[in-house]
């Protein structure tokens, strides 16, 4: 599966797999946020670096992502998707070494969700939404504080759905968390390759082989 993207069935429909590197780092999973793809700028320059680095990075497409549909399903419908795509690259023993689970906004979500039924080693989220724009009293702290591996958040300084100080604050009890703020906002356009920095320091320097 590394070169070509490749598409993996899923109860929900087919979901697409780009995956690049060789696996000696490890094996590094990745999905989308709602309002794009994989190939969204920060997934794609940390793919790029990863995958130089010695990691096998897969990125995921989602089902409804795939079928050119606007709207994202529920969440429970996108962790069936998820896992279904990470049980056929294990039975393709496709995911070597430490397994970190990653992705931005929504997929960073759903890595969360899963991370501990897939035995992953870390979670990365890029632009975590903690909570809607306007509405911090709908806090989804709870997916990231219930994450029992080493976790790290890239959040842009300006993100309306939840700044770093307030993501930091929701991690205070979670020695295993760290938090790095970028410039830019919930998209995290204005320097994905300082994102992808971020992200690998983390990888390098903080989780356990």
């Amino acid at each position: 599966m590394t070169g070509e993207p490749t598409l993996v069935d899923t109860p929900h429909g087919p979901a697409r797999v780009t995956s690049a590197g060789d696996g000696r780092a490890g094996t590094l999973v990745l999905g989308h946020g709602a309002g794009g793809g994989a190939e969204s700028a920060d997934l794609a320059a940390l793919a790029g670096e990863a995958a130089d680095a010695g990691w096998l990075v897969h990125r995921v497409d989602q089902p409804w992502r795939v079928a050119g549909k606007r709207i994202a399903p529920a969440p429970p419908r996108l962790d069936e998707a998820w896992q279904a795509v990470l049980d056929r690259l294990r039975a393709l023993d496709r995911l070597p070494g430490r397994l970190v689970l990653g992705g931005r906004s929504a997929g960073a979500r759903v890595a969360c969700r899963t991370a501990a039924g897939q035995g992953a080693a870390g979670v990365l989220t890029l632009a975590f939404p903690l909570h809607p724009p306007g509405k911090p009293e709908k806090s989804r702290a709870p997916e990231l504080t219930a994450v029992a591996v080493p976790l790290l958040v890239v959040q842009g300084e300006t993100d309306a759905f939840g700044r770093p100080e307030q993501v930091a604050a929701a991690l205070a009890q979670h020695a295993g968390a760290s938090v790095y703020a970028v410039p830019g906002d919930h998209s995290l356009k204005q320097n994905p390759h300082l994102v992808a920095a971020a992200a690998m320091s983390w990888l390098t320097e903080v989780l356990p082989r």
